[in-house]
C-alpha cells in the first residue's frame, strides 16, 4: 500500500521524468515548482508547509500507467555501519565460527554498549550510479555468487545541516524513504592488504545496488519507530522496528553534519537490521525477488537477474 501523502518521481512510458505529489493512489504533477524533487527539495522550507494546500488543488492523473523512478538522486549518500543491535551481535558470530556462540555475543553486546555511551557512528559513502528504481531489475555481477540483501530507513535532508547538534537534527529532515543497500560479501574485507581493513566501494557500489523508494514521505506523516521488513520470494527475513537501531536519526544527521555539511537532497542511510543473508546462509541468486517494506512508505519490489 502506498502512503497516503508523499513525494516521488514518475514518467510516462515514453516521456521524460517529473516531480509528483502523491495521494490517494493520484499524483499531481509538481513541475510548476520544481523540475525534479531533489529541486524541490531546495525550497523545502517554503514549500513542505503547503503540501496540504497542494493536495486540495491542482489537476491530478491516476498512478496507474505511469513508471516510478527513485524519489530523487542525492546529492550525497551516507551510509551507517553496524547500527542494529542484533544485526552486529549475528554477524559476529557468523565471523567467529570456532568460538563459543554465547561467548561472543555477550563480548559483542558488552561492545556495542560501550560505543552507544561513548562512541560515534560509523559512516562510509555511497555512489549515486548505484541508485535504481523501486521496482527495477538488479544485474547480480558476475564476479562473485555472494551478494546481499539489507534493507535500511533512509533519511532526506531538507535544511543545510552542518555541526548541528542532536536534539535540533530532525528539523534538517525533510522526510523518509526506502533503501535496500545490497552488499557482496566477499568484497567487503581486502584479502590481498587485510591491513587496510574494509572495502565498501567495490562491496557496495554495482550499478542498481541502493534500490531507492518508491515514496519520499514528509517526516511529519512517518510514525517514531517504524517496522522495516524485507521478503525473499516471499519468505520473511528482516523483521525489526527502529528501535533495534544503536544510535537514532538524529544521532546519526547530527554525527554526519560534524564533518560535512549535509545539504537538502543528501540522503543518510541508517543501517540495516538483523535478517540478512549472510545470517540467514541464503545469499541472492538469479531470479529471486526482493519486497522490501518498511511502516508508511510504501513497498518496493526488486528482481534479481543474470549478468
Amino acid at each position: 500500500m502506498n502512503p497516503a501523502l508523499a513525494l516521488g518521481t514518475v514518467a510516462a512510458a515514453q516521456g521524460d521524468p517529473f516531480p509528483v505529489l502523491l495521494a490517494d493512489e493520484q499524483v499531481r504533477d509538481l513541475s510548476e515548482f520544481a523540475g525534479s524533487v531533489h529541486e524541490l527539495l531546495q525550497r523545502w522550507d517554503e514549500l513542505s508547509p503547503r503540501l496540504r494546500e497542494l493536495r486540495a488543488g491542482g489537476s491530478w492523473r491516476p498512478l496507474e500507467g505511469l513508471r516510478v523512478l527513485p524519489p530523487l538522486i542525492p546529492g550525497q549518500i551516507l551510509q551507517a555501519g553496524a547500527n542494529y543491535r542484533t544485526h552486529v551481535i549475528d554477524l559476529a558470530v557468523k565471523h567467529n565460527p570456532d568460538r563459543d556462540e554465547a561467548a561472543v555475543r555477550a563480548e559483542t553486546a558488552e561492545m556495542m554498549d560501550r560505543r552507544v555511551a561513548g562512541g560515534e557512528p560509523y559512516f562510509f559513502i555511497g555512489l549515486t550510479s548505484a541508485v535504481t528504481g523501486p521496482y527495477d531489475d538488479v544485474v547480480l555481477p558476475a564476479y562473485s555468487e555472494k551478494h546481499d540483501w539489507e534493507l535500511e530507513l533512509a533519511a532526506v535532508i531538507g535544511r543545510e545541516a552542518f555541526r548541528v547538534d542532536r536534539a535540533d537534527a530532525l528539523s534538517h529532515v525533510a522526510g523518509y524513504t526506502i533503501a535496500n543497500d545490497l552488499t557482496t560479501r566477499d568484497l567487503v574485507f581486502r584479502k590481498d592488504m587485510p591491513e587496510i581493513g574494509s572495502d565498501w566501494f567495490r562491496a557496495k557500489n554495482a550499478p542498481g545496488f541502493t534500490p531507492l523508494g518508491p515514496w519520499l514521505v514528509p517526516a511529519e506523516f512517518v510514525e517514531e519507530h517504524p517496522r522495516i521488513t524485507l521478503r525473499l520470494n516471499g519468505e520473511l527475513m528482516q523483521d525489526e522496528s527502529t528501535k533495534d537501531m544503536l544510535f537514532d536519526v538524529a544521532a546519526l544527521v547530527s554525527a554526519a553534519s560534524q564533518t560535512t555539511p549535509l545539504r537538502p537532497g543528501d540522503v543518510v542511510l541508517t543501517g540495516s537490521p538483523a535478517g540478512n543473508g549472510l545470517h540467514h546462509g541464503r545469499l541472492l541468486r538469479a531470479g529471486d525477488v526482493m519486497t522490501g517494506s518498511i511502516t508508511g512508505l510504501g513497498t518496493q519490489t526488486t528482481r534479481c537477474v543474470a549478468p
